[in-house]
C-alpha cells in the first residue's frame, strides 16, 4: 500500500498512513503558462553496499509476510514471461514512465516483462482511474494492487473474498494495479513503481530498510538498486512458486553470491526488526484523524521505543522528524531541535542521504525565515543532485525554490530568477497543475522576510 511520504512542513503530495491491510497498495494537466514540464533522463541507481547474509534476511522478511504482518505460507511469483497492459483513462505521462520502468526491470533485474495492447489479455492490468474511484474501493489508499482481478469494478464485487487473498495464492498469474489518473505525474509514477514491484515481487514493507521503496516511510519514490537486486533474486532460477520459507532461505546464499559477488566479503550487520508498537506509534503520529495531543503522545512513544531499542539509525531519525513535524506550528524552536536530531541520526545511516535532503528543506526553511541566506545555501547545496539522482521532482523543485529565496536574501536576484525558473519545470512534474505549482511558489516565497506582507 502506498500510504505516505516522509512529511514536509513544506507540503509535498503526501499519502497518509493507515492500519496495515492484506492489500498491497501505495497509500490531467491543462495547458500551462509555466515552462515545459521537465522529466528525468537515464536512471542512476546505486548498488546496495550490504552483506549477502543481510540481503538474504531482507529477502525472506519481505517475501513471506504481508504489510499487515500476516505470514505467507509459500513463495509466489510469475512463472512465465510477464505481460502488462494499460486500461482506463491513463494520463499522458504514464506511457513514458511505464516504458522506462519496464526497461529497467529487464536490464537491471533480468525479468522477462513486456507491454501488450490494452485490448489483449495480460498478466498485469494497470487501470488508470480517478482518486475518488480508488477511495471508494479502498478508502485510505493512493493506489493498490490485487490478485486475480482485471478491473476496479471487478474488485469491488470480489473484495474481501478468497479470490483477492494473497495468502491463498500458490502462483501469480493475473493481477490488477489501480493508479490515479488525476494526480501529479510524479504521484502516478511513484505509485507505478511501488505497485508494479509488489505485483511481481515482495508484498511487505520494512521500516528498517533505508534505501528501498519497500518501506512505509516512502522516502524513495522510484525503485532503487536494492529493490532491483531483490527483484533479480525473486526471479532467480534456483527458486520457484510453491516453495516454503525454509526451502527459499536454503537457496538464497547461492543466489546472492552469484548476483552480488561483492556482498560475500561484507560483514553482516543483522539489523534489528522493528517492533509493531513502534510502527503503530508512527502511524498514529502522522496518520489522519488523530488529535494533536494524541499525535504528540504517539511521537513520544516512538522516540522512547527507538531509544530503548538502542537504535542509532534512520528509524530513530524518523521518530525525531515526526515529532518535529507535529510541533512545527506550535513550538518552532522545539521542532527545530528535533529536525537537528533527525539529521544527526540520518547522517549515521548508510543509504539515508535522500532522507537528509528532506530534513534539509526544514532546516533551510528556518534559515530563510531568519534572513540567513548563506546558511540556507550551505544546507541546500549537498542535496540537489541527490534529489535529482533519485528522480524526486517534488523534492528537487522545493530545494531549488528555497535556493532562489536564499539567493534573493544575498541580493543575487538574477541568479535567483534563473534558479526559480528552473524549478518550475520540475514542479510541474512533481506537483502537477498550475494551481499546485503556484501554491508551492507562494508557500516558499512567504518564508522570506523580504516578502512579508507582499504574498
Amino acid at each position: 500500500m502506498r500510504r505516505f511520504l516522509l512529511p514536509l512542513a513544506l507540503t509535498l503530495n503526501a499519502c497518509m498512513p493507515t492500519t496495515p491491510t492484506d492489500t498491497a497498495t501505495r497509500a490531467a494537466i491543462a495547458n500551462s503558462t509555466f515552462p515545459p514540464m521537465k522529466t528525468f533522463g537515464a536512471p542512476r541507481p546505486v548498488r546496495p553496499a550490504k552483506s549477502n547474509n543481510d540481503l538474504a534476511l531482507d529477502f525472506v522478511e519481505l517475501s513471506f509476510n504481508l504489510e499487515s504482518g500476516r505470514a505467507l505460507p509459500v513463495f509466489t511469483r510469475f512463472e512465465t514471461p510477464i505481460s502488462v497492459r494499460v486500461t482506463g483513462a491513463p494520463p499522458a505521462s504514464l506511457g513514458s514512465d511505464l516504458n522506462k520502468l519496464l526497461h529497467r526491470l529487464r536490464s537491471e533485474a533480468s525479468i522477462d516483462i513486456q507491454q501488450t495492447a490494452s485490448n489483449k489479455p495480460a498478466n498485469i492490468t494497470i487501470e488508470a482511474v480517478s482518486r475518488a474511484d480508488i477511495r471508494r474501493a479502498l478508502p485510505h489508499a493512493a493506489c493498490f494492487v490485487v490478485p486475480n482481478i482485471t478491473s476496479i469494478k471487478e474488485y469491488r464485487q470480489a473484495k474481501r473474498t478468497s479470490r483477492t487473498s494473497w495468502a491463498e495464492m500458490r502462483e501469480r498469474k493475473q493481477l490488477a494495479i489501480f493508479l490515479p489518473n488525476d494526480a501529479s505525474p510524479q504521484e502516478v509514477r511513484d505509485c507505478l513503481h511501488e505497485e508494479l514491484a509488489q505485483a511481481i515481487g515482495p508484498l511487505n514493507d520494512l521500516y528498517r530498510l533505508p534505501d528501498s521503496v519497500f518501506n512505509d516511510d516512502n522516502v524513495h519514490t522510484v525503485l532503487t538498486g536494492f529493490d532491483m537486486m531483490m527483484l533479480k533474486a525473486y526471479y532467480a532460477p534456483e527458486i520457484r512458486s510453491g516453495m516454503t520459507r525454509g526451502q527459499v532461505a536454503q537457496r538464497l546464499p547461492q543466489i546472492f553470491n552469484r548476483i552480488n559477488p561483492a556482498g560475500g566479503a561484507r560483514a553482516a550487520k543483522f539489523a534489528t526488526r522493528t517492533p509493531r508498537a513502534w510502527s503503530q506509534a508512527v502511524q498514529s503520529a502522522l496518520g489522519p484523524g488523530t488529535a494533536m495531543k494524541a499525535r504528540i503522545v504517539a511521537a513520544d512513544k516512538a522516540l522512547n521505543i527507538a531509544a530503548a531499542m538502542g537504535w542509532q539509525d534512520h528509524r530513530r531519525a524518523f521518530a525525531h522528524y515526526a515529532k518535529g513535524r507535529i510541533l512545527l506550528g506550535a513550538d518552532p524552536e522545539a521542532a527545530y531541535q528535533h529536525f537537528l536530531m533527525a539529521d544527526k541520526y540520518y547522517a549515521k545511516t548508510p543509504g539515508a542521504t535522500l532522507h537528509r535532503a528532506y530534513v534539509a528543506t526544514q532546516l533551510a526553511a528556518r534559515a530563510v525565515t531568519q534572513g540567513d541566506g548563506e546558511r540556507a545555501l550551505r544546507l541546500i547545496s549537498p542535496h540537489i543532485d541527490k534529489a535529482a539522482q533519485n528522480e524526486n521532482a517534488a523534492l528537487l523543485s522545493t530545494l531549488l525554490l528555497l535556493r532562489a529565496e536564499a539567493l534573493d536574501l544575498q541580493g543575487r536576484t538574477a541568479e535567483a530568477r534563473t534558479v526559480r525558473l528552473d524549478s518550475l519545470g520540475w514542479a510541474r512534474y512533481g506537483f502537477g497543475p498550475d494551481w499546485a505549482v503556484r501554491a508551492k511558489l507562494r508557500e516558499i516565497s512567504s518564508l522570506s522576510p523580504l516578502k512579508k506582507g507582499r504574498i
